[in-house]
């Protein structure tokens, strides 16, 4: 290559590296610009379509997610599952003793091995809940809201038995917070229909 080719290939190789041969920064810019309206129409467009929907957030004031902060008395938690379950419920929606509605629930979990060697040790485990629940009027009888929710988790077995007992804790933990979240993301979602 002779002394007078160097410079073209450098500005050939630049050019290649910003991704357009000869084109001038204004068309580039126009050229974003005409990519952007299809993108802008799109947003603003599925933003339209939302609000003629009627959606409304469920954490908007006077909605679900605040109406029902405070409201629930939840039930006393009888084992750490359901003690994991009942403070992430409390944390999200609060906790009232003189609340207007009890809620009650039902966690049942099942483990299964999923990951076995050739010499038949399981490795892997997974877990599964279930968490069947109920909203009373405090001092009533019939339930005016019920519901079940499910989901697993998982983890792996290690040689050591404390860390096999740690892994399987955190996996009920993890599959606790799933589960709370379902209950409160479907309880937030009906209470229009049974919270007054």
């Amino acid at each position: 290559m002779s002394s007078s080719e160097a410079p073209k290939a450098i500005i050939t190789l630049t050019q290649k590296l910003r991704g357009v041969r000869g084109a001038a920064p204004s068309d580039l810019s126009a050229r974003q610009s005409r990519f952007d309206v299809p993108r802008r129409t799109a947003i603003f467009g599925g933003l339209s379509l939302i609000a003629a929907c009627g959606f409304t957030p469920v954490h908007a004031p006077g909605d679900g997610g605040t109406q029902l902060r405070g409201m629930i008395n939840i039930a006393e938690p009888d084992s750490r599952n359901d003690f994991d379950f009942a403070a992430r419920i409390e944390d999200r929606l609060g906790h009232d003793s003189g609340a207007p509605y009890l809620f009650t629930y039902k966690i049942t979990i099942r483990e299964e091995g999923v990951g076995v060697t050739p010499a038949q040790e399981t490795t892997r485990y997974n877990v599964f809940g279930t968490v069947a629940y109920q909203i009373t009027p405090q001092g009533g009888k019939t339930p005016i809201h019920t519901g079940q929710v499910e989901n697993f988790t998982g983890y792996s077995a290690t040689a050591l038995i404390v860390g096999t007992q740690s892994s399987t804790r955190d996996a009920n933990q993890r599959l606790m917070t799933v589960l709370a979240d379902q209950v409160i993301a479907r309880l937030l979602a009906t209470a229009p229909d049974w919270a007054q």
